[in-house]
């Protein structure tokens, strides 16, 4: 058994009421700077706030920004905003390079959470002003926000770059990103990636691999967006016959790029001007069916424009809609399998037949089925009318 007494409140010094006392009725600042501090990181905001208070009575010592901003933290933690501001000007009015942007980031701080944008500004403004270099991104960050949801795009587009310039691997990379979106929205891909080339160099990979990844996949899209303006000014404009020599190669990147920024009706105009263009309409529709399949039949050659469904195939590819067809083929199958199934369980073949027939006339494609069936039956019955 241990003989030594267990520790209590009365064996810490800091509680020592006698100490407490001198410490109150010191004249040191530096002292109750740090006993505040002690207090303030104890809980103990009402005492911690009256040191801060009694060394602000001092007057104009070398720690009076230091108190100043620590009554502001300490009154804004309990809730007393209108105060802690108060202890922010003060801090700020001090010009103490370390603790008055310190303050001024703080008062920004209020503002915004409250929603004050208006006061916000000037307060970041200030923070700017010191020049602190601990302070000057996320300042520059704000200040671009703010410029931005305002409408102002070459002042937000300033305070960005400045953000970025500053090197920070928090903040910096975080300017960069949104000052990319805005250059993507204006047409201006080449500034965008050096933008995010600038962003990416800040950042460390294998510690931040999700601000990697975003910056990345922004560069992958600025340069999308280059590559679609380098194939659109192959075309020229929309009235000139395109070039025989590259215009199909640039119709088919062109159309099969556009869908990858969401911009799927540009692509069809793209195939649509391709194909209405004598010059190069073949080559543009070889390159649209590429993929496309070879039919396959009892050895003889089938002329694809013999084959109904070529038509519908070829203008759902230039669409973009070639999945939704896909899955109306196949639930068609499926509803007329289901039918022929269930029916010739049942012994009612014949009226199942009849009614797997029907199920591609809902479909946009079914008359077309249905006059390639008609035109088959008539052949095959050698009459004129099936």
């Amino acid at each position: 058994m241990s003989s030594k007494p267990d520790a209590t409140a009365s064996d810490d010094p800091s509680h020592d009421p006698t100490l407490e006392h001198s410490l109150e009725q010191s004249r040191d600042p530096s002292l109750l700077c740090e006993r505040a501090r002690r207090l303030a990181e104890d809980g103990e905001a009402a005492r911690a706030a009256r040191l801060f208070e009694q060394v602000l009575a001092l007057g104009d010592t070398p720690h009076r920004a230091q108190a100043a901003l620590g009554l502001a933290v300490v009154l804004d933690d309990s809730g007393d905003v209108a105060g802690a501001r108060e202890a922010d000007r003060t801090a700020i009015a001090t010009g103490d390079p370390e603790y008055g942007p310190r303050a001024a980031y703080h008062l920004a701080l209020t503002h915004e959470r409250a929603g004050e944008r208006e006061q916000a500004e000037p307060a970041w403004r200030v923070v700017v002003d010191f020049g602190n270099p601990a302070y000057l991104p996320p300042a520059h960050l704000a200040l671009a926000r703010l410029a931005d949801d305002s409408g102002d795009f070459e002042a937000a587009r300033g305070h960005w770059e400045k953000a970025v310039e500053t090197g920070d691997p928090e903040y910096g990379p975080l300017a960069a990103h949104d000052l990319a979106q805005r250059l993507l929205e204006r047409g201006e891909p080449a500034r965008a990636q050096r933008v995010l080339t600038a962003g990416l160099r800040l950042i460390d990979r294998d510690g931040s691999p999700y601000a990697y990844s975003r910056l990345a996949v922004a560069l992958g899209i600025a340069y999308l967006d280059q590559a679609i303006g380098a194939f659109g000014a192959a075309l020229g404009d929309a009235d000139e016959p395109a070039d025989p020599e590259v215009g199909p190669l640039a119709t088919e990147l062109l159309a099969r790029t556009l869908p990858l920024r969401g911009r799927d009706a540009e692509a069809r105009e793209a195939w649509r001007r391709g194909l209405a263009d004598p010059g190069v309409a073949g080559q543009v529709r070889a390159r649209l069916r590429r993929d496309f399949g070879e039919e396959a039949g009892d050895g003889e050659e089938t002329d694809p424009a013999d084959l109904w469904w070529e038509p519908v195939v070829e203008q759902s590819v230039a669409d973009g809609s070639l999945p939704a067809l896909a899955q109306e083929a196949f639930g068609a199958l499926d509803h007329m399998y289901a039918l022929l199934a269930v029916r010739y369980a049942r012994g009612g073949a014949d009226e199942a037949i009849g009614e797997a027939v029907a199920v591609p006339g809902g479909y946009a494609w079914g008359p077309l089925l249905h006059e390639s069936f008609a035109e088959r039956l008539r052949l095959a019955m050698g009459t004129p009318d099936a």
